[in-house]
């Protein structure tokens, strides 16, 4: 006799649309996000983000307040008589007025966080599809491996986002508000523009090695102590030769964070010069370390990623 169960366990077709393999990705970014959100960790580092955004936030609104204000006129802040005008000169080196200085600073500032958030995320999202064998699973469905990496980096590239870009904008449109609204953002329309060029950038750059980096190591511990070296120690160690030395500039090339922002300072369109940083190489010569970067991860993922045994 027929069981009534019989059709469950005969093949069926598929009978909703079909997407291409592009889709994959979007999916596999999807669910790299979910899977970081419920981390309690990351909301609390998420948090500690946020203290740097309302401190660039309210601060610019206390920039028109002292404007507002005489230079010698005597304020209570915190309890504590503070002249105004040393209150200008410690808030001048933040340049929170709007200009293109005020958001590569907060980037800037912001790079701290990003470094230890990408650690962790690359270790959760692309260290443990290689210890626990998850990527011959993927690779075994009709996508291709660079579907996998584009994922993978769209998952990465919305931390990277949360963090840097999106908090940029709302200081745009709050600098807008501050100032003539009208002329700000007629005239920093170029401004805008590189603020969106520059978060690119930073999701393209460090995406591609944070995969890079994870494929190679994969646990956490080792994961975060590269980046510290790439972020901490190559830092202290360009400005030492640099500074300490007298070396040249063109040592402060180790530094991939400094790289970018003097990358991203030509994107919107910034004086590096004035920026107050020291001894600095050019923008273009960045451009080439970074780029040689980049080149560097694609070929280690191409190597990486197709060794790894498919059954189909």
């Amino acid at each position: 006799m027929t069981n009534p169960t019989d059709h469950l366990l005969r093949y069926r077709p598929w009978k909703g649309e079909l997407n291409p393999p592009a889709y994959a990705s979007v999916a596999m970014a999807r669910s790299s996000l979910r899977l970081l959100f419920r981390r309690k960790i990351f909301w609390a580092l998420y948090a500690l983000a946020l203290m740097i955004f309302f401190f660039f936030f309210y601060g610019q609104y206390l920039v028109v307040w002292i404007q507002l204000l005489t230079a010698n006129q005597t304020v209570t802040f915190g309890a504590m008589p503070v002249r105004v005008g040393e209150l200008t000169k410690f808030l001048d080196k933040l340049n929170l007025n709007g200009s293109p200085h005020t958001f590569g600073n907060f980037i800037w500032f912001e790079g701290y966080i990003t470094m230890i958030v990408l650690a962790l995320a690359g270790a959760v999202l692309v260290g443990n599809d290689f210890q626990h064998g998850s990527l011959p699973f993927y690779l075994s469905k009709p996508i291709g491996r660079r579907h996998y990496v584009l994922g993978k980096m769209l998952g990465i590239g919305a931390f990277i986002n949360l963090l840097t870009t999106v908090p940029a904008l709302l200081l745009f449109l709050q600098a807008g508000l501050l100032y003539d609204w009208q002329t700000y953002y007629t005239d920093n329309v170029l401004l805008l523009l590189g603020i969106l060029a520059y978060g690119l950038l930073l999701t393209v750059v460090l995406s591609l090695l944070l995969v890079a980096t994870a494929v190679w190591v994969r646990r956490t511990v080792p994961l975060i102590m590269i980046w510290s070296g790439l972020f901490v120690l190559c830092r202290t160690v360009a400005g030492f030769l640099v500074e300490a030395q007298n070396f040249s500039p063109l040592w402060r090339l180790i530094d991939l964070w400094n790289d970018l922002y003097l990358i991203g300072l030509w994107l919107m369109r910034a004086d590096v010069e004035s920026a107050k940083l020291g001894p600095n190489p050019q923008p273009w010569q960045a451009a080439l370390v970074v780029g040689g970067l980049c080149a560097i991860c694609l070929l280690y993922l191409r190597k990486r990623i197709q060794a790894i045994e498919i059954v189909s």
